[in-house]
Formats: structure tokens, C-alpha cells, sequence
């Protein structure tokens, strides 16, 4: 059950990566004479998604190594 968890938070952080240069993108393919903004709002979105995903990524391989360590009583 651990490692569907992890997967699906793996996926999550793929997908948080995958939207920030979405966003990116979109502000690059603007048409507006000034794109200073959306490009520095972008570029910004784009270090959040990381910073979010090296969050996420670092919890989940914390939740699985203390999950792995622990032993059972018996």
C-alpha cells in the first residue's frame, strides 16, 4: 500500500513540474507588447512547482523510510 502512495505522490510531483512550464509556455507564447510580467509571474510559478515538488518528493521517501524501519512487535 506504501508504494501505490509514494507512486501517486511521484505522479503528483511530475505533474506539479509538468504545469509550471505549462505556465511558462503560455506566458512565452503571449502576443502582449509588455510579457515582462507574466514572464517573471512564470518563471516564478515554475520555481514554486519545484520547490512544491522537492517537497513532496522528500516527505513521501521520509514517510516510506521511517514505514521500513519500524518493526513490528510480535
Amino acid at each position: 500500500m506504501l508504494g501505490m502512495l509514494q507512486i501517486i505522490t511521484y505522479l503528483l510531483c511530475v505533474y506539479l513540474v509538468f504545469k509550471g512550464f505549462e505556465i511558462l509556455q503560455i506566458a512565452l507564447a503571449s502576443s502582449r507588447p509588455d510579457r515582462a510580467g507574466p514572464i517573471a509571474i512564470g518563471i516564478m510559478l515554475l520555481l514554486v512547482s519545484f520547490g512544491a515538488a522537492y517537497f513532496f518528493w522528500h516527505a513521501a521517501d521520509q514517510q516510506a523510510s521511517a514505514v521500513s524501519t519500524h518493526q513490528p512487535q510480535q
